[in-house]
């Protein structure tokens, strides 16, 4: 038996789909990534994926990006892919997947990438695939360009407020503007609004293998505690499976039972445990 840690490339890349295949919700971020350079002008490469090879075939994989995210990992892969990103050293904000493998690659890399910030080793993964029996808000709608300029704030206070540093720090307020834009014109954003300003809103962040994953869901402190979560979930559920995905997921911190008790409220279901090391 031979085994190696390489790049994926264009023709191994048909095995790693595979793997993916096998549980959608799992990988949809793999998953779309795998589309974004199938749906390319130029042949692809896939330099920011890296794969465990036994005998030529692809068994595991790691993506590589803002995220470290493992795929279908065993232990003996994750060894082979910590020595891998030991000696690269940290270029990511993040490894978050599976908690198992998760917690396990981040454990095998130790010190080598520093001390995070924090670890959340409990994220249920949720799904669903119809919609909510929860009435509809009808005042939740697909965010607009228009909306722009007070959509933006709403996010940078959400991401701050779940991650825990701005997503504008170190001059990337730009970059961040133009995600959210980009959010926008894709209608992958929603929002609810009053007397100028964001009640609610959230954003589908990732497509990929017939799956869309939900982000930033965020009500305004100010309407907090009025029953406006559920309802508007299950619009956005609705909007999402009529128009993006015939799949709904997200992930939810297991401490945050507000949040818990609104997904669960509107129709999830959980169906994995995800972990997040933060740096």
């Amino acid at each position: 038996m031979s085994t190696a840690v390489r790049a994926i490339d264009a023709n191994s890349i048909s095995e790693l789909k595979s793997i993916v295949d096998r549980d959608p919700v799992r990988y949809c971020l793999i998953g779309s990534r795998i589309e974004a350079g199938a749906n390319g002008f130029f042949k692809p490469t896939y330099s920011d994926i890296l794969g465990y090879f036994n005998d030529g075939v692809v068994e595991s994989a790691v993506l590589l990006g803002a995220n470290v995210f493992p795929i279908s990992t065993t232990p003996k892969s994750r060894s082979e892919f910590a020595d891998a990103l030991k000696k690269t050293g940290r270029r990511s904000s993040s490894i978050v997947g599976p908690a198992n493998e998760a917690l396990d690659l981040w454990e095998q890399i130790g010190p080598a990438w520093g001390t995070p910030r924090e670890v959340r080793s409990n994220q249920p993964l949720l799904t669903m695939t119809s919609r909510s029996i929860i009435d509809i808000d009808e005042q939740v709608r697909y965010s607009t360009p228009k909306d722009l300029d007070i959509l933006l704030p709403a996010c940078i206070h959400m991401f701050t407020e779940e991650v825990g540093v701005s997503p504008i720090q170190g001059g990337s307020s730009s970059a961040y503007r133009n995600r959210i834009s980009e959010l926008i014109s894709s209608r992958r954003s929603f929002i609810q609004e009053a007397n100028g300003e964001v009640v609610f809103k959230a954003e589908v962040g990732t497509v990929g293998a017939g799956v869309a994953q939900i982000q930033g869901v965020w009500v305004n402190p100010k309407y907090r505690g009025q029953g406006i979560a559920k309802p508007a979930m299950a619009t956005v559920v609705k909007y999402v499976l009529d128009d993006i995905a015939p799949v709904v997921s997200l992930y939810v911190n297991d401490f945050n039972s507000a949040a818990l008790a609104t997904y669960f409220g509107v129709g999830f279901e959980q169906v994995d445990t995800f972990a997040t090391v933060l740096f």
